[in-house]
């Protein structure tokens, strides 16, 4: 009953990590030190919903009791709510970065990040709020959740691509802080795995 959930998660809850790899020596000594400043403390938030997403893709079997999965649900979207929220914070502390238009740039992306975090919080009592002794309508509100998630993984992401495009981009992409971490959910009994950089932060198939 969680699967459609799990597959709109891992559309789109990793934002600031679907840079690429390319470098470039013409950034600025400022852009690089701007994109340093931010990546140190995106991160560990990056990690956060590498993780919570893992979480819910765990929660995905058929016969999973939907007590389970609401519990596993919400605390996965209180998570990332939290983690937009401090990288929202990390974005504002940088300062506007050193390129034409970055005033504008670095407070659309907080304001951005700001309301992912809201939204991320809405679904977390949409989630708390469902009706778990029905199986059947727990899986409808559910399916409700998950178109919900979709609008926010699908739109609403301009001002962030704008902050991660051009010389700021290429200067984010170099930074081994704004790179996708592996997810780190360890099975029941052993200790979780350290962060790295990885093609995909979840177990799903779907990058």
């Amino acid at each position: 009953m969680n699967k459609k959930l799990a597959a709109a998660l891992s559309g789109g809850a990793v934002l600031v990590l679907t840079l690429s790899g390319c470098s470039s020596d013409d950034n600025s000594d400022k852009v690089n030190a701007w994109a340093k400043t931010v990546c140190d403390q995106v991160q560990p938030q990056l990690q956060k919903i590498a993780n919570a997403n893992a979480a819910i893709q765990q929660q995905t079997a058929d016969n999973s009791k939907p007590a389970d999965v609401q519990k596993t649900d919400s605390a996965a979207f209180q998570q990332i709510s939290q983690a937009y929220k401090a990288l929202g914070a990390a974005v504002d502390s940088a300062g506007p970065p050193p390129v034409d238009g970055g005033e504008t740039t670095q407070k659309e992306a907080v304001k951005e990040l700001n309301a992912s975090s809201a939204a991320y919080a809405n679904l977390q009592k949409k989630v708390d709020a469902l009706e778990t002794k029905d199986q059947a309508k727990f899986a409808d509100g559910l399916k409700g959740i998950a178109d919900e998630l979709n609008k926010i993984s699908t739109s609403g992401d301009e001002a962030l691509k704008k902050l991660q495009s051009g010389e700021v981009g290429t200067a984010m992409a170099k930074q081994k802080g704004c790179q996708k971490p592996t997810a780190s959910v360890p099975p029941k009994g052993s200790t979780a795995p350290s962060a790295s950089t990885a093609p995909s932060a979840s177990p799903s198939k779907k990058s």
